[in-house]
């Protein structure tokens, strides 16, 4: 499995300062308070923090600031990555979120696809390691416009680009972006495991790290996507918190499983 570090990523999908869990990118359940959650997980040593404002695009507002705010206040001693995205729509916006002391890393995601320069932009201001790009994607089946068979969704899965999801990552790293996250709509909160097609093709194709997103329920999840595509990072967030498993796991149990496994994954502290 070679000698590269993977990570284990929380996501928090906000919606009023609280954390939800969606299911394909819609039908969120309420889980609890933003901060109080954030917490709890950089306890149990996870090794990144995403939130995501996930309506702030959709309804073409501004980021919860607030929010962030108050959750980068309460886990400032963890020394645990945040990345921040939703509603990010220039490089005023990202620089509130920085300055705030908000965030380490933007994540952007519907703008870049509207605006792609603004990708170049924000890594000439504030460098490639602080900009991640978050991508929506679903296979809708190949054809002459979507190569790969995966299209590029924005807005949280409600409008359909007509971009191929591959051809946008590659073009995503030639502007400068530092990591992509590649978010799978139809494995999103199934809890039935990674979409390891996508995952890995996208990961072969560019040299920038890639987070794999949507699908993971076990441990098993998590061997599959590390063992079987170059993904330096997944997101276990319904393993973490979600009311529809029927149990939850530990980031300890998780982090165990894997080093026996042979996964060079970042240890407990």
């Amino acid at each position: 499995m070679g000698k590269q570090i993977k990570k284990l990523i929380a996501c928090f999908d906000i919606i009023n300062g609280r954390v939800t869990k969606a299911k394909n990118f819609f039908d969120n359940i309420d889980v609890a308070p933003a901060e109080e959650l954030a917490v709890k997980i950089c306890e149990k040593q996870i090794d990144g923090l995403i939130f995501f404002d996930v309506t702030a695009s959709n309804e073409k507002r501004k980021i919860d600031i607030e929010t962030l705010k108050k959750v980068a206040a309460k886990i400032k001693n963890y020394s645990v990555p945040f990345i921040v995205g939703g509603g990010i729509k220039t490089l005023d916006d990202m620089r509130e979120v920085f300055e705030a002391g908000a965030a380490d890393k933007i994540s952007v995601d519907s703008m870049a696809v509207r605006n792609p320069q603004i990708i170049a932009d924000s890594v000439k201001e504030f460098g490639s390691d602080r900009i991640v790009l978050s991508t929506q994607v679903k296979f809708v089946g190949v054809s002459e416009k979507i190569k790969s068979g995966y299209e590029v969704a924005i807005d949280g899965a409600r409008v359909f680009t007509g971009i191929d999801a591959l051809e946008w990552v590659k073009r995503v790293e030639d502007l400068g972006a530092g990591e992509i996250c590649v978010n799978s709509i139809d494995k999103d909160g199934t809890c039935s495991g990674f979409d390891i097609d996508i995952t890995g093709r996208a990961a072969e194709l560019v040299s920038v790290p890639v987070i794999a997103s949507g699908g993971a329920g076990t441990p098993e999840h998590l061997l599959d996507v590390f063992s079987k595509t170059k993904a330096d990072s997944a997101i276990i967030s319904s393993m973490l918190y979600s009311p529809r498993l029927e149990r939850n796991y530990e980031v300890s149990e998780l982090k165990k499983y894997l080093e026996e496994k042979g996964v060079n994954i970042i240890p407990m502290r």
